[in-house]
């Protein structure tokens, strides 16, 4: 039997943005609650507007545009996995979801981060 100890997971900042603290958690102790709040309010993908026909007409976007274009713009190459509406969209419903002219090509931090600053606002 092999008695060597897991190693710890390595601390990171909390994700709520502004947050320094450390945690080996998503987010700290003190943002913990608000942020499960978060997730349970948003709903799922499907109830937001990105069910099948979404993720059809996503797929066919990223074959089309498969570079991020924030990396791109700070002289890096990375592939691009999401869709982001340019122009913050309130579901599909809203006549900016489904304008491709408001969509970019993004890779997953750069998502994250543009997120992030949205959600500051």
């Amino acid at each position: 039997e092999d008695s060597r100890l897991v190693p710890a997971k390595l601390k990171h900042p909390c994700n709520q943005p502004g947050c320094s603290v450390l945690t080996r958690e998503r987010y700290c102790p003190a943002h913990t609650h608000e942020a499960t709040r978060y997730d349970r309010e948003r709903g799922t993908a499907a109830e937001r507007g990105y069910g099948g026909r979404w993720r059809k007409v996503r797929k066919s976007y990223l074959a089309a545009h498969p570079l991020c274009v924030e990396c791109l713009g700070a002289g890096r190459t990375a592939a691009s996995d999401q869709v982001d509406h340019i122009v913050p969209v309130t579901g599909p419903d809203d006549p900016l979801f489904w304008d491709k002219d408001n969509w970019q090509a993004l890779c997953t931090p750069c998502h994250r981060a543009k997120s992030a600053r949205e959600r500051v606002r």
